[in-house]
C-alpha cells in the first residue's frame, strides 16, 4: 500500500519500524494507525471540499478513545450510533453541540443522556419522538432533534445501501410530514434532516447523484417543517480500495457538486449547515493489522502460514463482514519488504473453523515461524467489528502512533 514505506526490509508506521513497534507493543496480534496519515486524510478532503461544508467523523467505524481524540481536534462534529460511543466522544473533547446519534434501537436510557448532554437525536421513528417529548418534559430541555429520512432512492453502486425501499433506518420519506406535525405538536427543537443512503462507493457521480437527491429530498421536506432548517446532513458514502482493479475516489466532482449545492443552500436555506459524514474513508486506509507466524504447515502442496490472530481480530479481512463473494485484503509479510523470494501461501488464523482464513493463496514473501504479517486497510470495521470472545483467545491490542 503506497501510504506506508519500508526501510531495511521492514514496513514502518508511524515512522517506526514494523519489528520495533511489535517490540514497543509487547505482544502479537495488534492494531496499528498512523496519526500522521489521518490528519493527512482529513487535510487532502478539506482541501477539495468547500471551506461551509462541515466534516463529522462516524466514529462507529473505529472508536478507540485515542483516536477519536485526535479526529475529535481534525473534524467539526461526532457522529455516534450508542451511548458508549456518546461517552467516548465526550471524553475527547467533542463538543455536545456538534455530536449528532443516529441509530434505530435507541434506549429511552440513551435517549435521556442524550437530552441531558444537549446533542442531536437524528430521530429514526414515531416512539422516539413520543420518548423525547415526555424526557423533555422530565429534565427541563427541549430535545435537539433531526429527522432521519428512509429516502426512496438508493446509493448506485454501494457496498451497503441503509436507504431506499423497506429499511430498519430513518422514517419513510412519505411519513416524514406527519412526523414533523407531531415533532411541532411536542415543541421538540427541530435542527434539520440526515440522509444516509449507502457506504463504501468508489464512483463519484453515484456519490454525487445522491447528493443531489437528497438536498431535493430535503428542501421539499423542509415545506412542512416546524422550524427552518438549521442542519442537512447529507451522508457520506466515500469508499476506499480493498482489492485488485478498484480505483481511488475521485473526489474533485463531488467537491464541486457539494460548491454548487452550498451555493444554492445560501439563498434556499440560508440557516443551514451542510454536513458530510465519513467513517471509513477518513480512518482505513491509516491502520494494519498485524499477527505473528506460529505454524508453516504443507498440506498436500499448499503452504499455511499460521498465525496467531484471526476472524475473531479481524472479521472484514476473513470475508465475512458483508461480503458475498471473498476477495483477499492486501496482505504483505511486514519484515520481508522487498524480499525476493516468494510464494503461494494462505494465512489462517488459530480458530478452529476454516472460516479462519485472512488470506487465500496469495503470493507473499516466503515466511517463517516469528514472520509478521500485516493487513492493510484495517483503520475501519476492524477490532470493534469482530466476535472477540469466540473461542476464548486474549482480545486484540490497538495503538496509535
Amino acid at each position: 500500500m503506497d501510504q506506508f514505506s519500508s526501510e531495511h526490509g521492514d514496513l514502518t508506521i508511524g515512522n517506526l519500524p514494523l519489528k520495533k513497534l511489535a517490540a514497543r507493543v509487547g505482544r502479537t496480534p495488534f492494531y496499528a494507525y498512523d496519526r500522521g496519515l489521518l490528519s493527512t486524510r482529513v487535510a487532502e478532503l478539506r482541501a477539495v471540499l468547500p471551506a461551509v461544508v462541515k466534516l463529522h467523523y462516524a466514529m462507529k467505524a473505529n472508536p478507540l478513545p485515542a483516536l477519536v481524540c485526535h479526529m475529535a481536534g481534525l473534524v467539526d462534529g461526532i457522529d455516534v450510533a450508542s451511548s458508549g460511543e456518546l461517552k467516548v466522544a465526550l471524553d475527547a473533547g467533542a463538543d455536545p453541540h456538534d455530536i449528532s446519534f443516529a441509530g434505530p434501537g435507541k434506549s429511552v436510557g440513551e435517549l435521556r443522556q442524550a437530552v441531558a448532554a444537549g446533542i442531536l437525536v437524528n430521530l429514526e421513528s414515531f416512539r422516539e419522538i413520543d420518548e423525547l417529548a415526555a424526557i423533555s418534559q422530565e429534565l427541563g430541555l427541549s430535545a435537539r432533534v433531526a429527522v432521519r429520512v428512509n429516502p426512496d432512492f438508493e446509493l448506485k453502486s454501494s457496498g451497503m445501501t441503509m436507504g431506499g425501499g423497506p429499511k430498519q433506518f430513518g422514517i419513510d420519506a412519505e411519513q416524514v410530514p406527519a412526523a414533523l406535525a407531531e415533532i411541532g405538536h411536542h415543541g421538540l427543537a427541530f435542527e434539520g434532516f440526515h440522509l444516509f443512503a449507502g457506504s463504501q462507493n468508489l464512483k463519484a457521480e453515484a456519490i454525487v447523484e445522491a447528493q443531489c437527491k437528497s438536498y431535493e429530498l430535503a428542501l421539499r421536506l423542509a415545506e412542512h417543517a416546524p422550524a427552518p432548517l438549521r442542519f442537512l446532513n447529507l451522508g457520506g458514502g466515500f469508499g476506499i480500495p480493498y482489492f485488485p482493479g478498484e480505483q481511488r475516489l475521485d473526489l474533485a466532482p463531488i467537491g464541486a457538486n457539494l460548491a454548487a449545492l452550498a451555493e444554492r443552500a445560501s439563498t434556499e436555506m440560508p440557516a443551514a449547515e451542510l454536513v458530510i459524514e465519513l467513517g471509513r474513508y477518513l480512518v482505513g486506509e491509516a491502520g494494519i493489522y498485524v499477527t505473528r507466524v506460529v505454524d508453516r504447515k504443507v498440506s498436500r502442496g499448499q503452504v499455511f502460514l499460521v498465525v496467531d490472530g484471526g476472524l475473531n481480530h479481524h472479521l472484514s479481512a476473513s470475508g465475512n463482514f458483508g461480503q458475498v463473494i471473498r476477495k483477499n485484503y492486501p496482505v504483505a509479510i511486514g519484515n520481508r519488504m522487498g524480499a525476493t523470494e516468494k510464494e503461494t501461501a494462505s494465512v489462517v488464523g488459530p480458530l478452529c473453523t476454516p472460516l479462519d482464513l485472512l488470506a487465500d493463496r496469495m503470493e507473499l514473501a516466503r515466511a517463517e515461524p516469528g514472520d509478521l504479517v500485516v493487513i492493510f486497510q484495517s483503520g475501519a470495521y476492524g477490532a470493534s467489528a469482530s466476535p472477540q470472545g469466540f473461542l476464548g483467545h486474549p482480545a486484540v491490542v490497538e495503538v496509535l502512533v
